[in-house]
C-alpha cells in the first residue's frame, strides 16, 4: 500500500519533533550530570581544587547553554498553538519564581524563618509551576 504525500510528511515531521525532543532530553541530562559533578566533585573526588572546579562549572555552565539550544530548536518546530503554550506555561514559571523568590528570601532576611533559603526549592517550584502550566495550557486549547 502506497502512502500519500501527506502521510509521508506527516511521518518526517513526526521524526524531526522525536529527535529534537531526544536531543534536549540529552543536553538535559548531560547538564544535570555535570551539576551534580561541581556540587559533589569538590568535596567527594578531588579536594576543592580551584582548577579542576573551575573547569566543572565551565563544562555545566556549557551544557546548561547547550540544552537552552536544544529546547529552542524545539520551540521552533513547534507548531502556533504549541508555542502558545509552551509560552504561557514558560511565562507562569517566571512569574512564580520572581514573585516566590523575592518573597521566600525576604522571609529569611526579617527572621521569619531560621534557615537559608535554597535554590533547589525555587528550582522545583518552578519546574512544577512549568508542568501545570503545561497542562493548563493543554486543557484549556483541547
Amino acid at each position: 500500500m502506497n502512502k500519500t504525500n501527506i502521510e509521508i510528511e506527516t511521518n518526517k515531521a513526526y521524526s524531526r519533533d522525536r529527535v529534537s525532543t531526544a536531543k534536549v532530553a540529552y543536553w538535559g541530562l548531560a547538564w544535570l550530570l555535570a551539576t551534580a559533578g561541581a556540587t559533589f566533585g569538590p568535596e567527594l573526588l578531588w579536594g576543592y581544587g580551584t582548577l579542576i572546579t573551575s573547569i566543572g562549572i565551565a563544562i555545566q555552565l556549557a551544557l546548561g547553554f547547550g540544552m537552552i539550544c536544544a529546547f529552542k530548536g524545539v520551540l521552533l518546530a513547534m507548531d502556533e498553538l504549541q508555542r502558545l503554550i509552551q509560552l504561557e506555561a514558560l511565562s507562569l514559571a517566571l512569574g512564580v519564581g520572581v514573585v516566590v523568590g523575592v518573597s521566600y528570601e525576604l522571609l529569611e532576611d526579617v527572621k521569619l524563618i531560621t534557615f537559608e533559603p535554597e535554590i533547589s526549592h525555587l528550582i522545583m517550584l518552578m519546574s512544577l509551576t512549568y508542568v501545570f502550566g503545561l497542562f493548563l495550557g493543554n486543557k484549556r486549547y483541547q
